[in-house]
């Protein structure tokens, strides 16, 4: 499911789903227009309603919400289509069983500006909830681990009390349609880069009718799904996968990513005008916060806004820099895979450097036994990861000579694992570089 947003028109729209909910309803939504009365803001509320047969629609509309039909079931169907219906730049999800007090959505109002994501939170000091203790404690212990396995900064991912902004759903893939929404939404928007706060709240549970989320199914669909979305998390496609590899679990990925961080930075010269091709990420960008990151993700720029500010979206082919704008150059783990197409992005790499600056640019090195044997079993621990998308094999030598014919001189080389080769080289002085290169660089300049 892909989220196609409306244009903003309203500064808040609460969003509440609803199935054969019309008592409560009619005791909540009075109380909620009060509520958002006292914000001084331009407001709607959508009732998203599930095709109950209890008066909802009669009972929304006279008290003068929006009531939105939606036949397909399921709680994350039916916020999402709230979402797409809604005009607010702000987005507040809620239940309909009283359990979520209208006047408490001051509380999440005020902090909108700090955060993109507010959650009202159980499980935050001063925050409690009235629960029998078997529910509360499974509740707990299903947060504690979704929060732990998926590594997302909140204590209570099941809390269906948000507010959002708006934008945030913005072309947003969407897979889960039942409650695992709620984790999903949270999982997606950290990976963005985008940041969630936690305000202490008091749960109260509902007072009438009977609740959508039976306690013991709910908690075995968690478990049943945890390794779909645990399996999306670790996926070499997350936006931050590059920089939880530098702290993982596996042994072998995090040495990868260390070794690689030391030998990079060993070789990039500081306090010069940096550009980082590629830089996903990695901690090696955040670790140089003046240099200049491309990649041609734009949710991995998300994600590393919280460290860089330079940032820029391209692709390695063509760089939106003009010619040597940059005294380093660092492309790690990037030209294999690309085509090799005569090492046009060696080209574009040479383009932007100023003369007798420092290029830093590392492959797998698939002339060396421990990277076939490295590349096997980084499958294993990490299937679907970067080994899988190599379409162009350097060795040493053909990368060396790639470097020489550009006129470079070699400084010193490296290894990770004895498999992953990266080398630091010195671009010609304007005057040496050879004229294969100068002819490819003014072709491109006239295309």
């Amino acid at each position: 499911m892909k989220i196609a947003l409306k244009n903003n028109t309203l500064d808040l729209s609460v969003v509440i789903a609803s199935l054969n909910e019309a008592p409560n309803l009619f005791r909540l939504l009075p109380a909620l227009r009060e509520a958002l009365d006292t914000l001084g803001v331009a407001w709607e509320i959508l009732v998203v309603d599930g095709d109950s047969h209890d008066g909802t629609r009669k009972v929304v509309e006279s008290a003068g919400a929006t009531y939105i039909l939606e036949t397909t079931r399921g709680y994350g169907v039916a916020i999402m289509r709230g979402v797409q219906e809604a005009h607010g730049a702000y987005v507040l999800t809620m239940d309909a069983d009283m359990s979520h007090p209208s006047e408490f959505i001051r509380a999440l109002w005020d902090v909108r500006q700090r955060a993109d994501i507010v959650i009202a939170s159980r499980y935050v000091p001063g925050g409690y909830a009235d629960q029998p203790w078997f529910r509360l404690m499974l509740s707990r212990v299903l947060n504690q681990f979704f929060a732990t396995g998926l590594s997302i900064p909140a204590r209570d991912l099941s809390s269906g009390f948000r507010l959002y902004r708006k934008n945030l759903f913005d072309g947003m893939e969407i897979t889960f349609t039942n409650f695992v929404i709620l984790i999903e939404i949270l999982l997606l928007s950290y990976g963005k880069g985008l940041t969630i706060r936690e305000v202490p709240f008091h749960y109260q549970p509902r007072q009438t009718g009977s609740s959508k989320a039976r306690i013991i199914t709910f908690g075995k669909d968690y478990l049943r799904l945890f390794y779909r979305v645990w399996k999306m998390r670790n996926s070499v496609d997350f936006p931050d996968y590059d920089w939880r590899a530098y702290d993982s679990r596996i042994w072998l990925q995090r040495y990868w990513q260390r070794k690689r961080h030391e030998i990079v930075m060993r070789f990039t010269p500081r306090f010069v005008s940096t550009c980082d091709i590629g830089c996903g990420s990695s901690r090696i960008l955040a670790d140089l916060p003046n240099a200049v990151g491309v990649d041609l993700r734009r949710d991995k720029l998300a994600f590393m806004r919280r460290t860089n500010h330079l940032l820029a979206q391209a692709d390695g082919l063509r760089l939106p820099f003009a010619d040597e704008s940059f005294e380093a150059v660092i492309c790690s783990e990037v030209i294999e895979h690309v085509p090799e197409e005569n090492g046009r992005l060696i080209d574009e790499l040479t383009r932007i450097l100023k003369p007798e600056g420092t290029l830093v640019i590392g492959t797998p090195d698939y002339d060396t036994w421990s990277w076939v044997i490295l590349e096997w079993f980084y499958g294993k621990l990490a299937p679907g990861a970067y080994a899988d998308e190599h379409v162009t094999h350097y060795t040493y030598r053909t990368l060396s000579e790639a470097l020489r014919q550009r006129g470079y001189k070699e400084l010193v080389h490296d290894y990770v694992g004895g498999g992953e080769l990266i080398i630091q080289a010195r671009k010609p002085a304007a005057a040496a570089q050879s004229e294969p290169a100068s002819d490819q660089g003014e072709e491109k300049v006239q295309g």
